[in-house]
C-alpha cells in the first residue's frame, strides 16, 4: 500500500505530509504510519522539529472517511478509536517542537491532528470544525480534551456541541491557532518557525515541553515548581547544557548534540 503519510527530512526538521487525496482523510493505515513515523523521529538525535501539513491546496485533513462507520460496526469503531489515540498521543509526545501548517480544511480528526501539535499556523482560507456530533459521533482523538484547554469551555462547546465551523481569523482570535498567513504560505512560515526552534537546545526543549504539558494535569503550582527545579538540575547531565553556556560565553553559535 502506498504511503499515506510521507516523511521527509530537511536538516534538523522533519516534514510529515498527509497524502490521501482528495481530502487527506485518515485511515487506520495512515494513522499507524503517523504513529510509527513520530516514534522513529524521537529516536533520531538529528531531528529537532517537526512540521505537518496536508497535500494539495484545499485540505489539511477532513478527518476520517465517514464510509468507515456507515455499517455501525463496533469492532471497526474500536480499531479506529485506538488508531487515532495512538497516533495523536505519539504526535503530542514528540520530544521536539511540532508545528501544524494548516493549508485548508481541518475537520474532525484533521483538526484533532493539529490540536496535538505544539503550534498551529493557518492559511486565511482555512476552515476548522469538530462536526462529529452532527453525524451521531463524537471527537475521539483528543478534541474534547485539547480544544477547551486552548480556547476555553465556551468556544469548545460552540464548536463541539453546536457544530460551529470557524474561519482562520476566528481561530486566531480565540487562540486556536497562533498565526494566520496568506494562501500558500503556511508551510513556509511553519518551516521558518521550525528553523528558529532549531536554534534552541533540543535537550532543553524536550524538558520544557514536559513541564508545559504537565500543567494540564491539574498539578499544583508547588509540584510544577518542584519539577522545574528537578529538570533544571537534570540538564547539567547533558552535553547541550555545557555547550550552550560555553557557546554564549565564547560568542559563537552552539552546536547541539541532543544529548
Amino acid at each position: 500500500m502506498n504511503a499515506q503519510v510521507r516523511l521527509e527530512k530537511r536538516g534538523h526538521i522533519a516534514v510529515l505530509t498527509i497524502a490521501n487525496p482528495p481530502a487527506n482523510t485518515w485511515t487506520e493505515f495512515s494513522l499507524k504510519q503517523l504513529a510509527e513515523s513520530v516514534k522513529r523521529l524521537n529516536q533520531d538525535s538529528e531531528i529537532y522539529a517537526l512540521v505537518i501539513t496536508g497535500e494539495g491546496e484545499k485540505f489539511f485533513s477532513a478527518g476520517a472517511d465517514l464510509k468507515t462507520f456507515a455499517e455501525g460496526n463496533t469492532s471497526t469503531a474500536n480499531a479506529m478509536a485506538q488508531a487515532f489515540g495512538n497516533a495523536f498521543s505519539a504526535l503530542t509526545e514528540f520530544r521536539g517542537v511540532s508545528i501544524a501548517a494548516i493549508n485548508g480544511y481541518a475537520m474532525g480528526g484533521g483538526l484533532e491532528c493539529a490540536l496535538a501539535c505544539d503550534i498551529r499556523i493557518a492559511e486565511q482560507q482555512s476552515q476548522m470544525a469538530l462536526p462529529e456530533a452532527g453525524v451521531g459521533l463524537l471527537p475521539c482523538a483528543g478534541g474534547t480534551q485539547n480544544l477547551p484547554w486552548l480556547v476555553g469551555e465556551g468556544w469548545a462547546k460552540r464548536m463541539i456541541l453546536c457544530g460551529e465551523r470557524i474561519s482562520a481569523e476566528t481561530a486566531e482570535r480565540i487562540g486556536l491557532v497562533e498565526q494566520v498567513v496568506a494562501k500558500g504560505e503556511a508551510f513556509g512560515q511553519a518551516m521558518e518557525l521550525a528553523q528558529i526552534a532549531c536554534n534552541q537546545s533540543p535537550s532543553s526543549i524536550a524538558r520544557c515541553k514536559q513541564l508545559i504539558m504537565s500543567a494540564r494535569s491539574g498539578r499544583s503550582h508547588e509540584d510544577g515548581w518542584r519539577m522545574e527545579r528537578e529538570l533544571f538540575v537534570e540538564l547539567f547531565d547533558t552535553e547541550d547544557q555545557r555547550e550552550g553556556v560555553n557557546a554564549f560565553l565564547e560568542k559563537r553559535k552552539p552546536e547541539w548534540k541532543n544529548q
